[in-house]
């Protein structure tokens, strides 16, 4: 129960959420919607400036880094789905 719920508690303690530990919070699934979101790693890669630009150019407003990964996993994707047929 919270301080505003009409109904009676049976103690004065409205914290009706349990404490999360560090263990809890490293369980967690990441997760967008319902769709399970993998954690991101920060690196450092170096490309070439003319493949950067295109990137930045293309990707608009939604930011060129999230293009470039998008890129990268339909890749994969693909280069999966290839190998799949070729068994």
């Amino acid at each position: 129960m919270n301080k505003y719920s009409i109904s009676p508690t049976s103690n004065d303690d409205f914290d009706e959420y349990p404490e999360v530990s560090q263990t809890d919070l490293n369980r967690a699934v990441h997760r967008r919607g319902f769709v399970d979101v993998s954690k991101k790693q920060s690196v450092n890669l170096m490309l070439d400036s003319d493949i950067v630009a295109w990137f930045k150019k293309k990707s608009g407003e939604s930011g060129y880094q999230s293009l470039i990964n998008a890129t990268l996993r339909e890749v994969i994707k693909n280069s999966y789905d290839r190998t799949a047929d070729s068994l």
